[in-house]
């Protein structure tokens, strides 16, 4: 979606990494978004350490109810969650985050993307990681899982 789609009804969360704009995060959650029809975006933030602790501990007091993680922040986002899920536990890292009431709730899909499908283990790095952002799609914006659709997304 291009910043002049963007209309007062567009659904929006936000991505945090270094090159966010750029990202695979913003990337196939966009494609998801418009292989659905939705109206919908991933707004970027590029940041970079220096400027991520800030970032982290005002996020609670922020507009931000919803932000997906790049790797490189994923494990560092871990520390600021107030409830975690029990991958999240597990993995110590977090996928996305949501802000509820002032708490931040952290949120590892490992388990739910592997899940969808017969055989996990036979699976990618690259289809996991698309089956995650159509978890968080769906999640936030109903958008439909079908894992047969990955390779579609992937190739375009």
């Amino acid at each position: 979606m291009k910043p002049e789609e963007i209309k007062p009804d567009t659904g929006l969360c936000t991505i945090l990494g270094y090159n966010a704009q750029t990202g695979f995060v913003r990337k196939y959650f966009n494609k998801i978004m418009k292989h659905n029809g939705l109206n919908a975006t991933a707004i970027a933030l590029n940041i970079t350490d220096e400027h991520y602790d800030f970032t982290m501990q005002n996020v609670a007091q922020s507009k931000v109810d919803r932000m997906m993680l790049e790797r490189e922040f994923q494990e560092k986002s871990f520390h600021y969650c107030d409830v975690l899920d029990e991958a999240a536990l597990r993995e110590k890292r977090v996928d996305f985050v949501e802000i509820r009431e002032g708490r931040i709730y952290g949120y590892c899909l490992d388990d739910k993307a592997k899940a969808l499908f017969e055989k996990p283990e036979f699976l990618d790095d690259q289809i996991l990681f698309v089956s995650k952002m159509m978890l968080i799609a769906n999640r936030w914006f109903d958008a439909k899982i079908d894992v047969d659709e990955i390779p579609l997304l992937i190739d375009n």
